[in-house]
């Protein structure tokens, strides 16, 4: 039965194999009988150039080749000579000399003839193989097709131990606690092996980690490449692996990348989190486990307490896991177990101990050595550095909330004439309490305040500033100014003195005040007449009954600070019902997505009908964006209402001193009207007294007004066309007069002066709770 075989040039067999090799036969005078294809390629000669030549004549130069008969004609032997070329040259060539004998013939030569450098290069081939099967340190391992090792190098055997150990197996068998170092490959050896037996692409670089049979105790990492073996006609015939030890030049590559990775940690300003992130960054690579504990006053955002020396605070575990994410409390013995290995380093900033960080490793893990010790050392120490920020901030932002808390209004106001509902949000995380603020500032005439702004920054200096413009704002509105006159006033206050910040005492541009926002309403329940301004905050959205809800069309004016525009007062009328909402920026922020995206969606829900101002408020404020928080969110929502014609009584009264007692008789009559009857003395004292003052010091138009805010306030006004303020003085023994005014003060609650473009109105309140018989009347020195 003929066999055929393919013959791959690119295998470096026998270098004198005729099948793939110049060959010529002599005869035993030394007469070329035979001459194949490749010495004629090889050489240039043609079969017929050389056929019954003696092989001499081609020798280019020295004595012709050894007595091919002799003693011992079936020696075989190789000799190095130059053959001639046809096309004139050279050719240093290695005669492989091989007796063909037979019986009953003459001993005849086959010559195999390789040029010099091929057989120099297949003995390199040669003696590189045997360096390989012998000397190598780079193990070689075959694996048959079913995945088990056929051969391997001397230096599997140098580390895996006699072949009897290790052939007939497979790497399960060989090391069934391996572990895989590159999963995104395959999950285990076994499968990269069989991958690659099946599809002939070869693999590079895999990182395996295991510990060995004659070195149970330690782990050894190599770095492993697998190609597949293939028979002449391309048939695999197994895997094979070339490998070599990386134990100390991966942990090296781990130490580093270890550093590396520390920019992970103390992102949050989270002292639990920036915990969890140190055993996140050393599990699994350094440690098989590892523990943090913090002192209890780290953990509440406190400063160290005083403490005896040398005694340590009390700490709490924070941190207490394993590479497979379960508790490792298990793991940590007061003296470490066999086969165990940890050491404790502190959390220490300075010469305050914030807690501890104790890290573990198992068998067959090795024990942490001196670099690992200084690693480990660098790692604690940064993540001290980035607990301790965390602890500070967190004071901080305690310290900031609780101010912010307390200068924001614990309780709203219910002035007559509105509904009012309010949502507050501090920012969560590292933004920290920010210096947004809302207030309702019940005003003279039934009408009220509305205030919301917003200081950029964040902090304890955002809050503070936050305080002191609202007490600035609330002051002013005292004064019943115009929203525009108020803003404009704010805004000197806040670009020239700084709100109390001397020049001398620092920059003043550092001031937080310079670029806040506040926008300013005054809502008159009286008219339904809404007065608005705005120092580059966002426009209110109105939502009218009988309309969806939108952007009021507002002039915006400069931040305060900026100095030198007005601010322009935009008028407009509320109809009953209508809805009204003051927010800052932070409400309707959205990631990467324009205000505009958060403002059309704060507007679709005010505009759902029959939504009382809480459940809008609870809505919106559940809406929020997912998320972290971009800013403090505020949200201030008002409902309007006017105030019933049979709540208000006023009449012009003619400049003339005879008109007192008929503005006495109007109020009294209006008194009795509503059921008022004991206050008609208070009431008769105040009218006749303003409306006295507004005769002799005002002029004409002269206007007397009284408003019931049903059973809580009895308001009285006289308005009048003069611009002087009134004040208030005590009167002396001897005198006369000048006693009026301060009878006025003392029988109401409160009383003051605002001022219109036709006048001034002088107005007091009365509460209705109390009845005036039982008030005292002062006597005077």
């Amino acid at each position: 039965m003929a066999i055929s075989r393919t013959v791959r040039p690119e295998v470096r067999g026998n270098p004198f194999d005729v099948l793939i090799t110049a060959a010529v036969v002599l005869d035993q005078r030394g007469t070329v009988v035979g001459w194949n294809q490749a010495a004629e390629e090889q050489y240039g000669f043609s079969v017929d150039e050389v056929l019954h030549r003696p092989f001499h004549d081609l020798l280019h130069s020295g004595p012709p080749p050894r007595p091919l008969t002799g003693p011992e004609p079936q020696r075989v032997w190789v000799e190095i000579r130059t053959l001639r070329h046809r096309d004139g040259g050279t050719v240093p060539t290695a005669l492989h000399m091989c007796p063909m004998a037979s019986p009953g013939t003459e001993v005849a030569w086959l010559v195999t003839m390789i040029p010099v450098a091929q057989l120099q290069q297949w003995d390199t081939d040669q003696a590189m193989l045997y360096g390989l099967f012998t000397q190598s340190p780079v193990q070689l391992t075959v694996f048959g097709p079913d995945g088990r090792v056929t051969w391997g190098n001397a230096a599997i055997e140098e580390q895996f131990g006699s072949r009897e150990l290790w052939v007939g197996r497979s790497i399960r068998d060989l090391m069934p606690r391996g572990e895989l170092l590159s999963p995104e490959r395959a999950e285990s050896l076994d499968e990269v092996i069989g991958e690659v037996f099946h599809t002939g692409e070869p693999v590079f670089d895999v990182h395996f980690r295991s510990p060995t049979a004659l070195d149970p105790a330690h782990h050894h990492v190599w770095s492993a490449s697998y190609f597949r073996l293939e028979d002449a006609d391309r048939r695999p015939l197994g895997v094979c692996e070339s490998a070599f030890e990386i134990t100390d030049r991966y942990e090296a590559w781990q130490r580093v990348a270890l550093l590396g990775r520390t920019s992970s940690i103390g992102r949050t300003l989270d002292m639990c989190r920036t915990a969890d992130e140190l055993a996140t960054v050393v599990i699994p690579d350094f440690a098989d486990a590892a523990r943090v504990e913090l002192a209890e006053f780290v953990l509440a955002g406190d400063d160290p307490p005083s403490a005896p020396a040398g005694e340590p605070p009390p700490l709490r575990s924070v941190v207490d896991r394993t590479a497979d994410g379960r508790s490792a409390v298990h793991l940590y013995p007061s003296t470490p177990a066999e086969g165990q290995q940890q050491f404790v380093l502190p959390l220490q900033v300075g010469d305050v101990l914030l807690g501890r960080a104790t890290f573990l490793r198992l068998t067959p893990r090795d024990p942490f050595s001196e670099r690992d010790r200084a690693l480990a050392a660098e790692l604690v120490s940064r993540t001290a550095v980035c607990i301790d920020n965390a602890r500070r901030y967190a004071r901080e932002h305690t310290i900031a909330l609780h101010l912010q808390r307390n200068l924001l209004p614990d309780r709203l106001p219910e002035p007559t004439g509105v509904e009012i509902a309010h949502h507050y949000a501090p920012a969560p995380g590292p933004i920290g309490v920010g210096g947004d603020w809302y207030d309702v500032i019940p005003l003279s005439g039934a009408r009220v305040g509305l205030v919301v702004g917003d200081v950029a920054g964040h902090g304890l200096n955002a809050a503070a500033t936050m305080g002191r413009l609202r007490t600035t704002v609330r002051a002013l509105a005292v004064l019943d100014l115009d929203p525009g006159e108020l803003l404009a006033r704010l805004d000197d206050l806040v670009a020239q003195a700084r709100i109390g910040i001397h020049p001398a005492h620092g920059d003043p541009r550092e001031d937080a005040a310079i670029g806040a926002r506040c926008l300013y309403a005054v809502y008159d329940p009286c008219s339904g007449q809404c007065c608005v301004a705005s120092a580059g905050h966002l426009p209110p959205v109105v939502a009218r009954p009988d309309s969806d809800a939108g952007l009021l069309d507002l002039a915006v004016g400069p931040l305060l600070g900026v100095g030198g525009l007005p601010f322009e007062t935009t008028e407009f009328r509320l109809p009953e019902g209508s809805m009204l909402a003051l927010f800052t920026d932070g409400l309707v922020q959205r990631p990467d997505e324009d205000l505009d995206v958060g403002v059309e969606e704060l507007c679709r829900a005010l505009s759902q009908p029959g939504t009382s101002p809480a459940e809008a408020c609870s809505v919106i404020a559940a809406s929020s964006p997912d998320g972290p928080a971009q800013d403090d969110a505020v949200l201030l929502l008002v409902r309007v209402q006017t105030l019933a014609v049979h709540n208000m009584a006023s009449w012009p009264i003619d400049p003339v001193p005879e008109e007192v007692a008929r503005a006495r008789t109007l109020a009294t009559d209006q008194l009795t009207k509503w059921g008022l009857e004991e206050a008609t003395f208070v009431v008769e004292l105040v009218v006749s007294e303003l409306v006295t003052n507004a005769i002799r010091y005002g002029g004409a138009p002269v206007c007397l007004r009284l408003l019931r805010d049903q059973d809580r306030t009895l308001t009285c006004e006289v308005s009048d066309g003069g611009h002087t303020s009134p004040h208030l003085r005590r009167a002396g023994m001897d005198d006369e007069g000048g006693r009026g005014l301060f009878l006025v003060a003392q029988l109401t609650d409160r009383w003051g002066t605002r001022y219109t473009r036709e006048g001034k109105t002088i107005w007091t309140e009365l509460p209705l709770s109390a009845s005036a018989t039982e008030r005292e009347i002062p006597l005077f020195g």
